[in-house]
């Protein structure tokens, strides 16, 4: 699994609240391309607050993908066009798994 970001300092109890509350386990996309290779791949895991906004987290992979991922064809400009898509509407929502697997749920 990959790392969970945001949660240090947190005890179990102040992460059960958040997600009460709203918050979410989210990962974010990015596109890279070098001529006829494409490569799409997930961040890192954040711990996203309730009263927070996920763009602070996603601004940089997006960016990576603005820039890096459009070069490759054809699989550049699909993978480009689905990371910002994913990351633009806050991210992939992991809140059920990865509460699972760290005992939360």
């Amino acid at each position: 699994m990959a790392k969970v970001k945001n949660i240090e300092g947190l005890t179990v109890e102040e992460i059960k609240t958040e997600l009460q509350n709203g918050a979410k386990f989210v990962m974010f996309q990015y596109s890279i391309s070098v001529i006829f290779m494409s490569f799409k791949r997930g961040s890192d895991i954040y711990f996203i607050k309730a009263d927070e906004s996920s763009a602070k987290y996603s601004i940089g992979y997006t960016l990576i993908s603005l820039v890096l991922g459009w070069w490759g064809i054809p699989w550049g400009p699909i993978y480009t066009i689905g990371s910002l898509n994913i990351n633009l509407s806050g991210g992939k929502d992991l809140t059920k798994e990865v509460a699972n697997s760290l005992g939360l749920a």
